[in-house]
């Protein structure tokens, strides 16, 4: 599939807003994690693009091959800190916000490792990569081959 639309020429002022909503995001959500968040909702999503260049950004920033590969099964993996765990497991459940919204068990789990502020920065986070996910996914936009 080629891609379908370009939602940064179409609607220059809506992708605007969104990335200016990553930008705070990026200020606010420590580098390593929001790569490790993003790469977990980009996979959940299927989200190739944005698998592709998480995967690219954190590789570059330092991040470790062994912890990347282990964001798809990350609740069986040793390598995550519990403050990561819960961040994990709450981009598990806003991403796949079902009928009851995030558990009980998700959200004390959360609020047990993270501040307020730092909780609200991190669903900003997820929101923010689930709304990138759902344009590229949507607009048929492919990963760079080569």
């Amino acid at each position: 599939m080629s891609e379908r639309i370009s939602i940064s020429k179409v609607a220059p002022a809506g992708y605007q807003a969104v990335a200016a909503l990553q930008h705070h995001v990026t200020s606010t959500v420590d580098p390593t994690l929001l790569e490790l968040v993003k790469l977990r909702a980009s996979i959940l999503n299927s989200c190739a693009y944005c698998i592709d260049m998480h995967s690219r950004h954190a590789l570059a920033a330092g991040e470790d091959s062994r912890r990347l590969f282990a964001v798809a099964a990350w609740s069986e993996a040793p390598f995550f800190n519990d403050r990561e765990r819960a961040a994990l497991a709450l981009t598990d459940a806003v991403t796949r916000l079902g009928e009851h919204g995030v558990a009980d068990e998700v959200w004390d789990g959360v609020v047990k490792h993270w501040s307020d502020e730092e909780v609200a920065n991190l669903i900003l986070a997820i929101a923010t990569i689930n709304v990138w996910n759902r344009i590229a996914v949507s607009t048929g936009t492919r990963p760079p081959v080569g």
